[in-house]
């Protein structure tokens, strides 16, 4: 056999294995392409808070800011005290006591949140808070017996409906997200304590807390599971947190100075509160979970407090 019929035949002999059944097919080669996860966007959200850096003594107005403590806007100007402000869920309208018109104190109000526009006087009283869906405004007004709860109409402060009538002093509202329930402060039997109850009636009264000592400034958080409140059961005020029935209860904060008043993200994952530890009270912002990573948002000479904090 000549070279060149060996060469043909081997030539033969490959085609037919590369046509054969039993022959593995062609393997392709592609290319993957390893992308990082998308980032986690945070919505825009807002904190409204009062301060006295204005220079009048005594006659605090309302300021916001966001969530990290930039883009600072002052809201009130006035002759009067305005303070106690809480921002609607969406973040667009913010309630607040102010007693602007001469009174000691003090009327309900609200305004819009973006520049402070829109100021309407609802009712006398203070401390307000929003139900969840924004129709309703439950606040605190003195009265005969002391301090009482009340619900009104969020749009003109219509339909004023007292919800608690004990004789003591039961103010802070706080309006729990699906907005059946109203956790507030109490004092009764000679203490201050955490208490909820119906938000339609005021019936079903349940005491969350029963120290020796004063509890105060109750915020559920946006899932309704927990409630945070300041309690001064270690002699300075801490700030705590409980599940809904009061079970579980974890304290967050440990420092020789008051924390107090604090606000839940919207997001549930963060706490706003007041803290004197500097030396006199500023805004600062803590993880939920264990109360690490604190971050101070505000520093000014004056009175930085009551933050609220919402979407916007």
């Amino acid at each position: 056999m000549s070279l060149k019929t060996l060469l043909f035949t081997a030539s033969a002999l490959a085609l037919v294995a590369c046509d054969s059944p039993t022959a593995p097919p062609p393997v392709r080669l592609e290319v993957s392409v390893v992308r990082p996860p998308p980032p986690i966007l945070r919505l825009a959200e807002w904190i409204v808070f009062r301060s006295a850096r204005a220079g009048a003594p005594g006659y605090d107005e309302i300021y916001r800011m966001n969530q990290d403590g930039t883009g600072l806007v002052r809201l009130t100007n006035s002759p009067g005290y305005d303070g106690e402000p809480s921002l609607s869920r969406d973040g667009s309208k913010v309630a607040f006591a102010s007693f602007r018109e001469g009174t000691y104190c003090c009327g309900v109000y609200v305004m819009n949140a973006a520049d402070g526009s829109g100021v309407v006087r609802l009712t006398t009283g203070r401390s307000p808070t929003w139900s969840p869906d924004g129709s309703k405004i439950a606040f605190t007004r003195y009265g005969s017996t002391g301090d009482d709860i009340y619900v009104m109409n969020a749009a003109d402060g219509s339909g004023v409906l007292p919800l608690t009538t004990a004789s003591g002093n039961d103010n802070q509202p706080a309006w729990s997200p699906d907005g059946s329930k109203i956790a507030f402060t109490g004092a009764h039997d000679g203490y201050h304590d955490i208490y909820v109850m119906n938000a339609a009636d005021g019936s079903g009264v349940v005491r969350l807390t029963a120290d020796s000592a004063w509890a105060g400034y109750p915020a559920w958080s946006p899932d309704g599971s927990k409630i945070s409140f300041s309690s001064n059961r270690t002699w300075n005020s801490q700030i705590y947190v409980i599940n809904a029935d009061g079970s579980g209860r974890a304290r967050l904060t440990t420092n020789n100075y008051w924390d107090y008043d604090p606000t839940w993200s919207p997001d549930g994952s963060q706490i706003a509160f007041t803290s004197r530890r500097d030396g006199n009270d500023e805004i600062y912002v803590m993880n939920a979970a264990d109360g690490s990573g604190v971050l101070r948002l505000t520093a000014n000479t004056a009175f930085d407090g009551e933050a609220s904090w919402a979407r916007r």
